[in-house]
């Protein structure tokens, strides 16, 4: 399998860093993406630009490969429907992929497979939730395409309402929580799972995407257990090949509940680069690969933070403070080669890790205030 021609389906820092992670073991990796300038065009040894939605680009794509992979989940499911049956192999499988693309079927799905999640209703446009007002407050989610905070809105009254989606899309019930948490969980076709230690994430308050996060949780015994196997479950239930993200709440009475999923590298999993004895980007390539899984070990108590384009600016990325953090022990700083910042977008990430909690949870402070990503010209 090492020796297989292997197509990734999208090209951005996800995509990069499994394209990193390939390089230790001089795999043979082709990437499609629809940006000439998406972060993996400068390293990746076979780069097409190209729409992964487009059933005749995707399919063209895979048809020379063996085995081809994801990214990110908005994809033309129906091509690597056509490829796994002329006998491509596609992890995560094309059912799994179609069942967490819409949201709907994927809460839908926990009900049938009987794993923890919060009350929900399936809304078919605005003018619907408005039968559902005993159903607040929620949060109205869209069905289909939402990600990274998009495509999520609290609904928290009646006079409200004009805030819900005009989509298809589920009210869910507003659960009180004390903590998110997230597992990643790797599964490769023999049926060998691993998880990876339970994660604390804490998100920007207008952004509703991670800020950072803390590996381990400071959760519980009893907790961690809970959420290690609801994670586990999870994967069994969706029968994946590859890994499986499952983001969970813990809520103010014990309870863990099955936030969303995602079947591929996710953001809850950066700082496995450096804090764990496999990453999650090399154990996604043991798994679709049907080798065994790496070990989960975490070397020290860690922390990763999101690094975002500073609001107000909007040009060539310039950042500001690298120095600081390059002069500090056990700080790593990952930029993904986007040449151009925005305001909130992910440009970076930055793991830190220490034995000691308290000073961990300084250098996130420190890391946090000390460095801007800003835009200016390169050349100065």
């Amino acid at each position: 399998m090492l020796s297989s021609r292997i197509g990734i389906l999208g090209g951005g820092q996800l995509g990069l860093m499994l394209l990193q992670a390939a390089i230790d073991w001089n795999l043979d990796i082709h990437i499609l993406d629809p940006d000439a300038e998406a972060p993996c065009r400068k390293i990746a040894p076979k780069f097409t630009q190209g729409s992964l939605q487009d059933y005749d680009t995707v399919y063209e794509f895979g048809k020379d490969l063996d085995v081809i992979t994801i990214e990110i989940e908005k994809v033309n499911v129906e091509a690597l429907e056509a490829l796994e049956k002329e006998g491509k192999l596609i992890y995560p499988q094309p059912s799994v992929i179609r069942k967490i693309q819409d949201k709907r079927i994927q809460k839908q799905f926990y009900l049938e497979k009987q794993l923890p999640t919060a009350d929900f209703v399936l809304t078919e446009n605005r003018e619907d939730v408005r039968n559902f007002i005993d159903f607040l407050p929620a949060f109205h989610k869209l069905g289909r395409d939402g990600y990274d905070g998009r495509g999520v809105q609290r609904v928290s009254s009646e006079a409200e309402i004009d805030k819900a989606f005009d989509q298809p899309g589920l009210l869910e019930k507003a659960v009180p929580f004390e903590k998110e948490l997230a597992v990643i969980v790797a599964r490769n076709p023999s049926g060998e799972i691993k998880c990876f230690p339970t994660v604390e994430m804490v998100f920007h308050p207008e952004l509703n995407l991670v800020e950072y996060l803390f590996a381990p949780a400071e959760i519980s015994d009893e907790i961690d257990q809970k959420a290690q196997e609801i994670a586990r479950k999870t994967a069994e239930s969706f029968e994946i090949v590859g890994l499986l993200a499952v983001e969970l709440f813990l809520t103010a009475d014990g309870e863990v509940l099955i936030n969303e999923v995602a079947p591929r590298p996710h953001n809850s999993g950066h700082h496995t680069i450096r804090a764990n004895a496999t990453s999650q980007y090399e154990q996604h390539w043991r798994a679709i690969l049907d080798l065994p899984l790496g070990s989960t070990a975490a070397y020290a108590p860690s922390a990763m933070v999101n690094l975002l384009g500073e609001d107000g600016f909007e040009g060539p990325a310039v950042y500001e403070g690298m120095e600081k953090l390059l002069a500090t022990e056990q700080v790593f700083p990952f930029l993904y080669w986007k040449a151009i910042t925005k305001p909130f977008r992910k440009m970076g990430h930055i793991t830190i890790m220490d034995n000691n909690i308290a000073a961990l949870k300084e250098k996130v402070d420190f890391v946090k205030k000390s460095i801007r990503v800003i835009s200016g010209d390169p050349h100065k």
